[in-house]
């Protein structure tokens, strides 16, 4: 019994650890769209501070008419995106489009495999690339993207810059080793391996502890993570030896609406489709 109150109490801290850290971000968000929504005249605030009091005996204007409450904010619409943005715009939704498309080319499309085993490569990002010394203003420096895939078949990051002016693709460089961050749809991909292992039983369990019923999908939870470094451990078990040439995440869970499920200590090989606990 006191084993089992020792790790249920481990995991009510780690989830208010977790959660505590969504409050922070729950903050940073709302309070600028709340703050002053109560205010009124004479006792609002300006731009976090008290608003100054008038000395006594004097009135609120030179006329002696009391302050009025602002008019009520209205939205915008946001202007219509353009096709194509101008020297260091964000890439647009079509420019996103274009520049990945280009960068898959016939060979690179079909030799190549996502983290699901289909062909073509996994997309990782695709951003706006430096621009180059010997270009231009950055007003009149022609838009280049660089998009990121991995290569499952071969656990290797291709990384391509592509002229969005003329349509080329201007370089293209394979590295194996370097890891940047997971994309979600390899985070989903690590949360359904976990969910048919084995290991993935105490996950079940624990999800219908708290609502009762039986997790059968992905959708049933909020999930997060990144891909897991093994320098950063103490103690790296020997099925998990190859991650840094392989693709490895660790996932944080959570139920919708709901309780934080624990799912740290489950490392996913995403090469090697294989999920081991750690700790």
């Amino acid at each position: 019994m006191h084993g089992i109150v020792r790790r249920h109490l481990g995991k009510v801290v780690a989830g208010a650890a977790m959660a505590v850290t969504g409050t922070a971000v729950m903050v940073g968000i709302t309070l600028p769209g709340t703050a002053g929504a109560d205010d009124t005249a004479g006792s609002g605030t300006a731009n976090g501070r008290p608003a100054a009091s008038a000395a006594p005996g004097s009135t609120a204007g030179e006329g002696g008419s009391a302050g009025t409450a602002p008019e009520p904010a209205t939205l915008a619409t946001a202007p219509p995106e353009g096709a194509k943005g101008v020297g260091t715009d964000p890439l647009t939704d079509d420019e996103l489009r274009r520049a990945e498309e280009l960068a898959l080319t016939p060979p690179a499309r079909t030799a190549r495999r996502d983290v699901e085993g289909a062909r073509g490569p996994q997309h990782l990002a695709t951003e706006l690339a430096d621009p180059l010394p010997a270009d231009a203003s950055a007003a009149t420096q022609p838009r280049r993207a660089e998009v990121r895939f991995y290569d499952y078949g071969r656990d290797e990051l291709i990384t391509s810059t592509v002229n969005l002016d003329t349509g080329k693709v201007e370089a293209t460089a394979a590295q194996r080793g370097v890891q940047p961050s997971a994309h979600p749809e390899e985070l989903r991909e690590a949360l359904e391996l976990i969910l048919k292992s084995p290991l993935g039983k105490g996950v079940k369990e624990d999800y219908k502890d708290a609502t009762g019923k039986e997790l059968t999908s992905t959708e049933q939870l909020w999930f997060n993570g990144d891909v897991y470094r093994t320098y950063r451990e103490a103690n790296v078990p020997a099925a998990l030896s190859t991650c840094g040439e392989h693709r490895c995440v660790r996932l944080v869970t959570k139920i919708l609406n709901g309780s934080w499920i624990d799912t740290r200590n489950l490392i996913v090989d995403l090469s090697a489709r294989t999920v081991t606990r750690v700790g």
